[in-house]
């Protein structure tokens, strides 16, 4: 498989006394993520998410379940968690199928992530 390897940039401007966020992820069709507030932020940066990321990145987990396994935590939230993540492309979701039976697996797509504040 080739290395799909990509840079996300975030950048949080101060416009008139509040922080607005513009979230732009760097491949062939470059997108634009707008936020209203840093909540949004905070959702995307949380300690479970980086955890997330982490397990990932060095146990490359087989599957969704294998992954909640690792983390210990419901699988539900953590299939919550990864929505989030594919949806700002920081990991993709790989279909295999073994057998009869078909599961996905997280992949991390990127190796790093730049975080801009400009005040």
């Amino acid at each position: 498989m080739a290395s799909r390897t990509r840079t996300f940039e975030m950048k949080i401007a101060d416009e008139s006394g509040a922080f607005a966020s513009f979230f732009k992820k760097f491949t062939q069709d470059s997108q634009t993520y707008d936020f209203d507030s840093l909540s949004a932020l905070r959702k995307l940066l949380s300690n479970e998410k980086a955890k997330i990321l982490y397990i990932i990145k060095t146990k490359k987990p087989s599957s969704l379940y294998a992954l909640a396994k690792y983390l210990k935590r419901d699988f539900k939230a953590v299939s919550q968690d990864i929505k989030l993540l594919e949806r700002f492309g920081l990991i993709d979701m790989i279909s295999e199928k073994t057998g009869k039976r078909e599961r996905l697996k997280p992949i991390l797509v990127i190796d790093e992530l730049l975080i801009k504040i400009k005040v």
